[in-house]
């Protein structure tokens, strides 16, 4: 496994003593209308649909099957609980020992997987104006020369609740939407296409975005629980642990500052703007771990000239007023900062995405109106996952195909029975069962990926909490960090998306080829 390290290192991945994360998932807050079921059932038999593609990646042609179907978990007593909607892709002709199988999903809680699957490493992928408003139909599919599918088969996975995904029976949406609930039904969900597709000796990785890394921090143990080892977890905008939301704690204040700096930087809200962004932020993470953060732990005793100076270069890394910041009581929250820092050009900024600018009904307001970059993409993606799974992958259903429902994240319960505890602990947090899982397979290699610009889960938290799992030295060489000028949904940004597909073809070669 120390191949990887120098393989990684050959491209444009970087390494740092830390990591883990903040908010909640991307589009989690747009929903479909709250309520019941529909009347139409999901079926309660195993369906696939198979079609047969390919597409040019790297400038090789490559063959492939596609297959949209379901599949039928079960209780305890082997009676159905949910059928479980899943699209994969895979190369013709490979062999199952030879060729690795991921699973990917998004987050939430109350979100489908269609936002990975149309945007980042499916063989066809979804255009957009990013950092821009992307325009109505029509919308262009285009064929994404930056897949994986030349390096892994991908299985793209719905949470039951989200896209055709149903709880079947008499199970209900309680079941399933709950931290372990959930990690419980993933975890069914691919034991079960690991079996009917003869999948138990490839080598396997999960990938998951915002709650997705949630849910992968969880699982990846409970899976190993199972005697079914993984090769990798990839942690895409991260967030493992929710108690940094806590009231009377200042962890998230310092988290955010080095997100600040990089959408001052990014909207040229420095006086002095420096050329390298990479090393200024190294300067900001300084700052904030030592001044600021020690300034926040002495609370409302802070003394006044200490707060002067903190908030004077505050100030001078995020491109708000001196004035501001001691109004805010040196904390800003990151809704404040969205519609703080472009106020004067009446401008908002987004939240998945700070590169994004809205424009609300007036500059007076407190906090933006709405987050432009989930309203810039989200038109485009439902409509072309609709177009897609219909008329390319024939895939049709009277369900309708949710990408959120509200009410997952509004009943979610949130109690997690985590690797060691006692006792449930009352809020997610699965930094620790991550690190229960490397210790059990030291061989288990975990890729923190990072777009400077998310504001839902910036990236100094997630250095944070992935620094504090405790691991050996033995072990803190399988742990990566990936940083990208994107924000949340790291593909939007084209170029960050053919960097990254570049990464990550060098660590699926190295952790599966030792």
């Amino acid at each position: 496994m120390r191949r990887l390290l120098y393989l990684l290192l050959a491209g444009s991945l970087v390494l740092s003593p830390c990591s883990a994360v903040l908010a909640k998932d991307a589009h989690a807050d747009k929903t479909t209308p709250a309520g019941k079921d529909e009347d139409v059932q999901a079926p309660s038999t195993e369906t696939a649909v198979r079609t047969r593609h390919s597409v040019s990646i790297g400038g090789r042609s490559v063959s492939y099957t596609a297959t949209a179907g379901t599949l039928i978990i079960r209780d305890d007593k082997g009676e159905p609980q949910a059928s479980v909607f899943y699209v994969a892709y895979t190369v013709d002709g490979g062999k199952p020992e030879q060729r690795p199988v991921t699973f990917l999903y998004n987050g939430g809680p109350g979100s489908s997987s269609m936002w990975l699957h149309m945007g980042s490493f499916g063989p066809v992928r979804i255009e957009t104006a990013s950092p821009a408003a992307t325009a109505p139909a029509p919308y262009q599919l285009v064929p994404n020369k930056d897949s994986l599918l030349d390096k892994t088969d991908l299985v793209f996975i719905d949470a039951v609740g989200t896209g055709y995904s149903r709880p079947l029976g008499k199970a209900e949406g309680k079941d399933f939407w709950g931290v372990d609930q959930d990690v419980s039904a993933f975890s069914r969900a691919i034991q079960r296409y690991v079996s009917i597709n003869n999948r138990w000796n490839s080598p396997k990785f999960l990938y998951g975005e915002s709650y997705g890394t949630t849910r992968s921090g969880a699982l990846v143990d409970a899976l190993q629980d199972k005697g079914m080892y993984f090769n990798g977890v990839i942690i895409m905008s991260s967030i493992l642990n929710y108690g940094v939301r806590m009231p009377g704690y200042d962890e998230m204040y310092v988290g955010y500052v080095p997100s600040y700096a990089a959408a001052a930087w990014y909207h040229n809200k420095l006086a002095n703007k420096p050329a390298d962004l990479r090393a200024y932020l190294d300067q900001v993470r300084t700052f904030a771990q030592g001044p600021y953060a020690a300034a926040l732990a002495k609370g409302q005793d802070v003394p006044p000239a200490e707060a002067d100076a903190v908030a004077r270069q505050l100030a001078a890394y995020t491109g708000l007023s001196v004035q501001y910041i001691k109004e805010a009581n040196l904390r800003v929250e990151p809704s404040r900062f969205r519609k703080e820092l472009l106020r004067d050009e009446r401008r908002t900024l987004g939240r998945y995405d700070a590169r994004f600018e809205g424009v609300d009904e007036d500059a007076a307001g407190e906090v933006p109106g709405y987050d432009a970059s989930d309203t810039g993409i989200s038109g485009a993606f439902v409509s072309a996952f609709h177009d897609y799974v219909t008329d390319q992958l024939n895939y049709h259903s009277d369900l309708d195909y949710r990408p959120t429902f509200g009410d997952i994240n509004k009943d979610w319960d949130w109690k997690h029975k985590a690797a060691g505890a006692r006792r449930p602990l009352p809020t997610a947090y699965v930094a620790g069962d991550l690190a229960h899982a490397m210790r059990t397979n030291p061989h288990l290699q975990v890729l923190s990926v990072n777009g400077w610009y998310d504001f839902a889960t910036p990236f100094f938290i997630t250095e944070y909490d992935l620094s504090h799992m405790n691991l050996e030295p033995s072990l803190r060489g399988n742990l990566h960090f990936l940083y990208y000028p994107s924000g949340h949904m790291i593909y939007l940004n084209t170029e960050a998306l053919q960097q990254l597909k570049g990464d990550l073809a060098r660590y699926y070669d190295a952790t599966t080829h030792s």
